[in-house]
């Protein structure tokens, strides 16, 4: 499967992956960044942004596609970043395909599975009535979800017209087991430089976890980055911009 993309600049080819109702947009001024002196490439997976949607996904499936798309644009290899799901279907695709990877730096998430997350609060989104108004979705998700700053970040998925969800909804509440959880592929270690980068406030990569992407990944070098919550690029975006910089041209 062909994934939609946002592309900007030239030179070396600089891959980003977003997390669970992210979209490649959200990468934006990151990408304008990075692309002064690089070919950035921001895909939105599948089921989110404008990429298809699809009865279910795992990680498997999702690298497959990013593989798929990159074949698409000419690209025979990249560098790579991940976030939280997208940092699952990057460190997959790495396993997988390592000749497509030059160097993978892994934003706040680990090769583990994740206690379930997230079921009450697709219900809600689910149960939101077609055209509904953004302050009337955003009432029907707060008692699913009491962060203000989460919502707004899950009503980033409305479509402009308040049709409906730009996600699709059906696919990724069917996945969500897949998507929180992980399987190792039976592949080699990925030897290719890694960097794997944690948000100082995030619980997403546990002390228990190094030795577990070790021996997966047995270059990784860790970063934590001081203010910053699960969405790193967010929260502290000239942090996460100087580390990616600072990996990328290593």
């Amino acid at each position: 499967m062909i994934l939609n993309v946002i592309e900007m600049g030239e030179g070396r080819p600089l891959v980003m992956l977003h997390g669970l109702f992210g979209q490649a947009r959200n990468f934006g001024a990151l990408q304008r960044r990075l692309s002064a002196t690089r070919r950035v490439i921001a895909f939105d997976m599948p089921n989110h942004g404008g990429s298809p949607h699809m009865p279910s996904m795992d990680y498997r499936s999702m690298a497959a596609d990013v593989a798929e798309s990159l074949a698409a644009r000419g690209i025979a290899q990249a560098d790579l970043m991940g976030h939280s799901m997208g940092g699952k279907a990057a460190m997959m695709l790495a396993l997988t395909r390592p000749d497509l990877v030059a160097r993978l730096l892994i934003s706040d998430v680990a090769p583990v599975t994740y206690p379930p997350r997230w079921g009450e609060l697709i219900d809600a989104m689910r149960a939101v009535p077609a055209g509904t108004a953004r302050s009337g979705a955003d009432a029907l998700l707060t008692p699913a979800e009491p962060d203000a700053g989460v919502r707004a970040f899950i009503l980033s998925n409305r479509k402009p017209d308040g049709s409906g969800w730009r996600s699709g909804l059906e696919g990724i509440a069917a996945s969500m087991p897949a998507i929180m959880g992980w399987s190792q592929p039976a592949a080699a270690p990925f030897t290719g430089p890694a960097l794997i980068v944690s948000g100082e406030h995030s619980q997403y990569i546990r002390p228990e976890d190094r030795p577990v992407i070790r021996e997966s990944f047995p270059s990784a070098r860790f970063v934590t980055v001081k203010g910053a919550g699960h969405w790193v690029h967010a929260d502290q975006p000239e942090g996460f911009a100087a580390v990616m910089e600072g990996f990328f041209r290593a």
